[in-house]
């Protein structure tokens, strides 16, 4: 059955709106062993810019394997090693005795093994019972470039949710060591590239921005908002499929609501699509949206909970359009004691990934549903 509007799980090709431009240049870098960091909200196309660059790639003749690791649940050093042998390795071998000879062969006098057990169990190809040591990880860390010369084919690894990585009590070291890799296989013939992604924007930027990790040897790629057009074209596409219509005024509307957050407005639409055999009216539109806060307002609750009451007041004077907060009006209008607090108060909005600041030092919400929420039914403002 065809789905017009994809919003659970990555898309590519016919199913991919828009950001051509950052796709062709995606696939570009990666296949020429660039390294690469995208750092954006959640929802926001990562996952479908990376399949789409994938696709691209193979459509020209310069296909690359990848290998990703979600790095969401990993809090130590060691499983990030071996979370990320098993992905590289599984990515280029296939079964227990290729795996087991990949390993033998370019992980010889490290203290990462094979071990068949844990690969019968649950596909772990490189495994460690030992405490694990620089060269180890400096080992693990070089592994792409070595499997990659070893089988004739480039490797992409795709280190998901990176800014994980400020979990680990050895962090600075697996980062230091990352960057000499990095920086030692950047003379060779770059068999193989580092894809480094995350969706807590503030802590990404916090490692690549603020304090300048693999300076140089990392090209950041932006993802544009998808243009308007873009959106009118593939949602008018999805509804005529099953010969429906959304007016293009509603249409408009919701995505300058989401500011053309892809995810939200196929999300939008599929429940519009489910609710309409015909037109899809404002009335249509509403109930959908009334579905989607139904499901995301118990998590936006959670959050503002999370927040003291002097952080709630920062993050009301954002939304009524405040972008300097020490000035004596602000701080009185909004009770926020002291310019010194208002700083605490903004870096913990940002570390709590509420808020963000753009190039120019405006604040902004960083998911739009939310701000929606927060703006009309938490503070109810005009």
């Amino acid at each position: 059955m065809n789905e017009p509007f994809i919003y659970h799980k990555p898309v590519s090709g016919a199913a991919f709106a828009g950001r051509s431009a950052e796709a062709r240049g995606l696939a570009n870098m990666l296949s020429s062993g660039e390294n690469v960091v995208i750092y954006e909200p959640p929802k926001s196309g990562k996952h479908s810019l990376m399949m789409q660059a994938t696709f691209i790639a193979n459509q020209k003749g310069t296909p690359f394997c990848t290998a990703e690791v979600d790095m969401s649940a990993i809090r130590s050093s060691k499983d990030f090693a071996c979370a990320l042998g098993s992905a590289a390795v599984n990515a280029c071998c296939t079964g227990p005795g290729e795996c087991a000879e990949a390993v033998r062969t370019l992980l010889d006098g490290t203290k990462l093994v094979f071990d068949p057990v844990q690969y019968s169990a649950g596909g772990a190809s490189v495994s460690a019972s030992w405490d694990l040591g620089e060269e180890d990880f400096t080992a693990l860390l070089s592994l792409p470039y070595r499997l990659s010369e070893m089988k004739g084919r480039r490797i992409v690894v795709i280190l998901d949710e990176f800014q994980n990585i400020m979990h680990f009590d050895d962090a600075d070291m697996m980062l230091r060591l990352a960057e000499r890799v990095l920086k030692d296989e950047a003379s060779g013939g770059r068999p193989a590239a580092y894809l480094f992604s995350g969706s807590k924007v503030n802590a990404m930027h916090e490692i690549f921005g603020t304090h300048r990790r693999f300076f140089r040897l990392v090209e950041r790629i932006r993802l544009t908002e998808i243009s308007e057009a873009d959106i009118v074209s593939h949602v008018n596409r999805g509804f005529n499929a099953s010969g429906k219509v959304m007016e293009k005024d509603i249409l408009l509307g919701a995505c300058r609501l989401f500011r053309n957050n892809i995810f939200y407005v196929n999300l939008l639409c599929s429940i519009c699509d489910s609710l309409t055999r015909g037109y899809v009216v404002e009335a249509t539109v509403k109930d959908a949206l009334a579905r989607m806060l139904a499901i995301y307002g118990p998590r936006y609750y959670a959050i503002m909970d999370d927040l003291t009451g002097f952080q709630a007041r920062l993050l009301r004077a954002v939304l009524e359009g405040h972008s300097k907060f020490t000035g004596a009006d602000v701080i009185e209008d909004y009770g926020l004691n002291s310019s010194a607090n208002v700083k605490r108060l903004r870096d913990a909005l940002c570390k709590k990934e509420v808020i963000s600041f753009d190039e120019e030092g405006r604040p902004y919400v960083i998911d739009p549903l939310f701000e929606y929420w927060v703006r009309t039914y938490y503070f109810k403002l005009q």
